[in-house]
């Protein structure tokens, strides 16, 4: 009997430990998303990290361009894989846009007891992510745990996995969160729009690369028909005829000036 006993007992606290998922309060939606909003404008820290390949590399590494982050995690049968077919199309489109050189893309697993290296490339290789400048990546708990509280990402354990909310995250050139994307059928320009402002710079230099990247920002447009972006050449037109006309207007008005007796005069 006391054999017995202890057998029941062992099995029921195997079966407490089993359960951590029913423990868990349910995520809150408005929570979620009220938290992901406070990180933005938030610089994420220089996290270390290991990318399907095993390479060892840091956040801090991707400085000085755009980078997508986007949180999945290797096990999910539901809204992950078809986010991150999403995301893919998504940056091909930004690709064709602006060039895949421009920024970066990074998908790291979340679950980090199990989210290795070998199930992270797996995840890779299912769902297709073979653009150059896109790496799948994991890290320990630890590391893991701070940089989703950078994001403000928020998820919960489930029966069989997790809740969460499908977010992409936009940081700019110096590693702040700039703009999240939600959903797993999120329209691309809600996507398209803020990569705009963080590969072409919402302030331009006055230097030949600023300018043109500013022409750029402002003549990218969407082509609601086909559904993609594209450069509107006709602005481009409009805006150098505007520039060109700017500057004929100034000379005109400095030689009328100049004329009017405010030419400079040298001492003898």
């Amino acid at each position: 009997m006391k054999c017995l006993r202890a057998a029941c007992a062992a099995s029921a606290l195997a079966g407490l430990l089993a359960m951590p998922a029913a423990a868990a309060p349910a995520l809150d939606p408005a929570a979620a998303i009220a938290k992901s909003t406070q990180a933005l404008g938030r610089t994420v820290g220089s996290h270390a990290l290991t990318d399907s390949h095993g390479t060892p590399f840091r956040l801090t590494d991707y400085r000085g361009k755009p980078l997508v982050i986007s949180l999945v995690y290797s096990s999910c049968s539901s809204v992950c894989p078809p986010t991150t077919q999403r995301t893919i199309d998504a940056v091909t489109e930004a690709g064709r846009m602006f060039g895949l050189d421009r920024f970066a893309v990074l998908t790291v697993g979340f679950d980090a007891r199990n989210d290795t290296v070998p199930r992270m490339a797996q995840f890779a290789s299912q769902q297709g992510i073979t653009l150059p400048n896109w790496r799948v990546a994991s890290g320990d708990a630890a590391t893991i745990a701070a940089l989703l509280d950078d994001l403000g990402f928020s998820y919960r354990a489930v029966g069989g996995g997790f809740d969460h909310p499908t977010q992409t995250t936009i940081l700019d050139r110096d590693g702040k969160v700039y703009r999240h994307v939600y959903g797993e059928a999120f329209p691309l320009r809600m996507f398209m729009e803020p990569m705009k402002d963080v590969v072409y710079g919402t302030s331009t230099s006055f230097t030949f690369t600023g300018i043109v990247n500013r022409i750029k920002f402002i003549c990218t447009a969407y082509d609601p028909g086909a559904g993609r972006y594209r450069i509107d050449y006709g602005l481009v037109f409009g805006s150098v005829l505007a520039a060109i006309s700017l500057l004929v207007m100034g000379g005109l008005l400095l030689r009328e000036w100049l004329r009017a007796g405010h030419a400079p005069t040298g001492k003898a």
